[in-house]
């Protein structure tokens, strides 16, 4: 690959509030990347955690191949065949009433889609989210959310309501030493009940609280409450669903709970940009009365659908939720062993299939504070080799953040854990 230079090529990046890392990727394949030095590095952010299945899956890069020399691009009023096996492989997956299918491109996308519906349904304009939440960084999308990026001093949509994210590790909400999820969902509804101007459309929710830090939100009662104000429910599974959280879709973990619109996106694309918006004839039904519109420049394009169709047909067929699982156990008995080892640096550990985080906190009279640490702890990781993030926690801690690929195997798993703690040694024990 021909050299190029990050410093030079920064010169001409528009500035986003991002940091640029400083690694040249030169080839991606399967749980690593490889910088041009040839250094090996596991990705344990799956790139944008969308890379489900790795880098460069034989059978993505094959149908990728594949689709582009057949059609690549149309009219999104014509439908191929990838997007008629996508859209019926999901009504397949499913449990009733999820049936119909809006293919978009990215997540922020799917949650503008989502509120648009949700209102033309109810006729209604306020929307609810958790205060730890992340949806995207479109209007609608930004405006309901709450984790960061919030201080713009710019205005959102009207009507944007905040509901307390669970935060057992932290929470004010403790009964006799323990957290109590059930009193601080009742004192959330109290808070949405006073702040309501009697418009209620939608409350949208990730099952677990990825950028807010890795929170697990206990789902029940929700969709009654929701039901009980005529609220429709979304539920956001950009980086929960297809596997990632140990089963097909995280919603899943409770029985019986079925929301009123799933988004997928960043697994469902495997890497590429696609994303499903899917919802009941009956929401549909009603959002045609109010006139519902959508129409963009990719959707229902070949080529993606075709990806997503494979990728659903492997995870599938290659009992790869049942591996996010048993990894995703394995990940977690190791942060839990890592959480014994430093115990005064590492507050909690929790998460669900391959989705983990791992809380630092700082001691009194610590040199660095719990976000300095994060950052040291993320830098070193990659200089160890091994590729991860950290996001803020509730608290405003440093969460470091574990999401790899579904196909990871034991041995990788091991091997991350190794430098995560060789890592933490040479950062926490000073």
């Amino acid at each position: 690959m021909t050299e190029y230079d990050i410093a030079t090529a920064s010169n001409h990046l528009l500035y986003t509030g991002i940091t640029i890392s400083p690694v040249k990727v030169v080839k991606a394949l399967g749980t690593y990347i490889f910088d041009n030095d040839g250094r090996r590095i596991l990705d344990f952010t799956s790139g944008q955690r969308s890379s489900l299945l790795g880098h460069s899956h034989p059978e993505i890069v094959e149908v990728i191949k594949s689709q582009i020399e057949t059609v690549d691009h149309l009219h999104s009023t014509m439908i191929t065949k990838p997007v008629a096996d996508l859209v019926i492989r999901l009504a397949r997956l499913l449990p009733p009433p999820l049936e119909k299918t809006l293919l978009l491109n990215t997540g922020s996308e799917s949650v503008e889609a989502a509120i648009r519906l949700a209102k033309a349904y109810t006729g209604k304009f306020e929307v609810i989210a958790l205060t730890a939440s992340y949806h995207g960084q479109t209007s609608g999308a930004s405006s309901a959310t709450f984790s960061k990026y919030r201080n713009t001093g710019l205005p959102c949509m009207p009507g944007q309501l905040a509901f307390p994210a669970p935060y057992a590790y932290g929470s004010p909400f403790q009964r006799n030493g323990t957290y109590c999820w059930e009193t601080e969902f009742d004192y959330g509804w109290s808070l949405i009940d006073r702040q309501t101007v009697g418009s209620l459309a939608a409350f949208i929710i990730e099952p677990i609280l990825s950028g807010g830090g890795i929170l697990e939100l206990p789902e029940r009662r929700l969709s009654a409450e929701c039901k009980k104000r005529g609220i429709v429910l979304i539920v956001d599974e950009a980086q929960t669903g297809v596997g990632r959280a140990g089963k097909m879709f995280a919603f899943q973990e409770e029985e019986g709970f079925v929301p009123d619109i799933l988004l997928l996106s960043k697994t469902l694309g495997c890497g590429v940009p696609l994303a499903a918006l899917v919802t009941s004839v009956e929401i549909e039904k009603g959002s045609r009365q109010s006139v519902f519109y959508w129409n963009t420049t990719h959707q229902n394009d070949p080529l993606t659908a075709a990806v997503g169709n494979k990728t659903l047909e492997i995870v599938e067929r290659d009992g790869l939720c049942q591996n996010s699982a048993e990894r995703g156990a394995q990940l977690a008995q190791g942060l839990l062993r890592l959480q014994e080892k430093y115990g005064d640096w590492v507050g909690d550990t929790r998460g669900r299939g391959l989705l983990q985080g791992l809380e630092l906190v700082s001691k009194p009279g610590a040199g660095m504070t719990a976000k300095d640490l994060g950052a040291a702890v993320v830098e070193k990781a990659l200089a160890n080799g091994l590729s991860c993030s950290v996001v803020p926690s509730p608290a405003q801690g440093s969460v470091i953040r574990l999401v790899p690929p579904i196909t990871i195997s034991s041995e990788e798993i091991d091997e991350a854990l190794r430098i995560l703690d060789d890592t933490l040694a040479a950062v926490l024990v000073q």
